[in-house]
């Protein structure tokens, strides 16, 4: 966003300031607030169906995420994974980890199609989204239309599994008391070594 910087020379007697840019217009604020939340805040008028999500999935998603979101060489499957989350592996598809659709539709509206970013309509991005869902049988209908009235009635399968940062309330007070340096412990003692521990890499 564009911002009315001032920029001052310090250690001279009288400092210099130099204003630099200005202060952005709405219209310019506008154009960059387009984020979404995921109560579906943010989200603007328009919707698309699965069947409209598929073809334009074919055309300008599939090179790269399959034509069933399997994903293609090293791109990101968008679909299947489910369960594999406690696995060496795990398969963190749009059903199978990601916690809300509205990160979905935001990803998609924002960065894609990869190269050719913010160049799909908002009915094309609900379509794309709507056919995602259902490539993650999280809708079961072709005819299935996706929009802002019933948007945030979707939740995703792993949803449940996230929750708030409450770093600034348990981690951070935790962690910035006084540090002891010395005598802090009665007795020290080696309990394991890196080999034997197996954190060693091969």
């Amino acid at each position: 966003m564009l911002k009315s910087l001032s920029l001052v020379l310090v250690g001279m007697a009288t400092p210099l300031v130099a204003e630099i840019g200005r202060v952005a217009t709405p219209d310019e604020i506008a154009a960059w607030d387009i984020d979404v939340r995921p109560d579906g805040a943010g989200l603007p008028e328009g919707s698309g169906s699965v069947a409209m999500g598929e073809t334009v999935f074919e055309e300008k998603c599939a090179a790269c995420h399959g034509d069933f979101g399997e994903g293609v060489g090293r791109y990101p499957a968008l679909a299947g994974g489910f369960d594999t989350l406690t696995d060496e592996r795990p398969v963190k598809t749009v059903g199978s980890y990601w916690p809300y659709l509205s990160t979905v539709w935001d990803y998609v509206h924002r960065a894609m199609p990869y190269g050719e970013a913010q160049t799909l309509s908002n009915d094309e991005v609900y379509a794309v989204t709507a056919y995602i869902l259902y490539l993650n049988d999280l809708v079961d209908d072709e005819a299935f239309v996706l929009g802002r009235e019933n948007f945030a009635e979707i939740p995703l399968p792993n949803m449940v599994n996230f929750y708030d940062d409450d770093r600034a309330t348990v981690e951070i007070p935790q962690f910035t008391g006084p540090v002891c340096m010395s005598g802090c412990k009665a007795t020290a003692a080696i309990t394991k070594h890196a080999a034997g521990a197996d954190v060693t890499p091969e």
